[in-house]
C-alpha cells in the first residue's frame, strides 16, 4: 500500500457554540460519549490503525484539552495551540510540517462513530490510491448517519467512489462524517491564514480528484445538548446507534 504519514490531526480547536452550555466548562472534545471523551474515541482509531503520533490544535479551553492528553501513554501528542481560530483548513495548515511530506490522515475530535468488523481507517487505507486521488473521506448515508440534517447532505458517489456535490441539490446521499485522507500538498501553499476544508474539497472535486470511502458501521453527529444525551441513553440502553 502507498505510505502514510506515521502522524496524524486531530482537530479539538473549535468553540462548541451549539452545545452550550454543556461547553461553558468543558470543551467539546472532551464531552464524555459511552464513558469518554470524544477526543479519545479518535485517538482510539488512530491508535488501532498503528498511526505513531496526533497532533491535537487547541484554542478554545485549551487548558484542559492538553492536560487531558497528558495522560494517554499509547501514542505520541503533539499540540499546536492557537492564538486565533485558524478553522479547519487553517489548523491542519499550521501544523503541516509534522506530516513530512506524506498524504496523512485527518479526524475531527467531535463526531464519534463505532466499526463494523474491519475499521474504517483500515478500509481507507487499503482504499488510498494517490494516482488517482487527492484527498479520500469517510462517508456516510444521509439516512442512516444520526444526528445530521437530512433534508441536506453533504456530496454524492460515483460507483468508482469519486465525490461530488458541485451542482447537486440537496438532499445529497451522503454526509462526512469526520475521516480523511489528505495529500499535504493541497494545503502547501493556503490560501489564506484562516480557511474551511471546504476550500481544499472544492478545488480537488472540480480536478476529479476527490474520492469516498462509505461507512459500513455507526455514528452519531453530537452537536446540541439533546444530541450528546441521546447518543449517550441508546449507548448504554445497548441499542446503539443503529436506524
Amino acid at each position: 500500500m502507498p505510505p502514510l504519514s506515521p502522524t496524524a490531526m486531530i482537530l479539538a480547536a473549535g468553540l462548541g457554540m451549539r452545545m452550550r452550555p454543556l461547553t461553558l466548562t468543558r470543551p467539546k472534545p472532551l464531552q464524555p460519549i459511552g464513558g469518554r471523551a470524544m477526543l479519545d474515541h479518535a485517538l482510539d482509531k488512530l491508535v488501532a490503525a498503528g498511526i505513531k503520533r496526533a497532533v491535537v490544535n487547541t484554542f478554545y479551553l485549551a487548558e484542559q484539552i492538553e492536560e487531558h492528553l497528558r495522560a494517554r501513554r499509547d501514542i505520541e501528542i503533539m499540540i499546536s495551540r492557537e492564538t486565533e481560530l485558524l478553522d479547519t483548513g487553517g489548523g491542519i495548515a499550521k501544523a503541516l510540517p509534522y506530516f513530512e511530506g506524506l498524504p496523512f490522515f485527518s479526524l475531527n475530535a467531535d463526531l464519534p462513530w463505532l466499526d463494523k468488523t474491519v475499521p474504517s481507517l483500515e478500509r481507507m487505507r487499503e482504499k488510498w490510491n494517490p494516482e488517482i486521488m487527492d484527498a479520500l473521506l469517510l462517508l456516510m448515508r444521509t439516512e442512516k448517519a444520526r444526528g445530521f440534517d437530512a433534508a441536506k447532505g453533504d456530496f454524492s458517489m460515483d460507483a468508482d467512489g469519486r465525490v461530488r456535490r458541485k451542482d447537486i441539490t440537496p438532499p445529497r446521499p451522503y454526509v462526512w462524517i469526520s475521516a480523511q485522507i489528505l495529500k499535504p500538498e493541497l494545503i502547501a501553499l493556503p490560501p489564506t491564514k484562516v480557511f474551511s476544508n471546504n476550500v481544499i474539497w472544492d478545488q480537488v472535486e472540480a480536478q476529479e480528484r476527490l474520492f469516498g470511502v462509505e461507512h459500513d458501521g455507526t455514528c452519531y453527529h453530537v452537536g446540541t445538548p439533546d444530541d450528546w444525551r441521546i447518543a449517550n441513553e441508546l449507548l448504554e440502553s445497548g441499542r446503539g446507534w443503529g436506524t
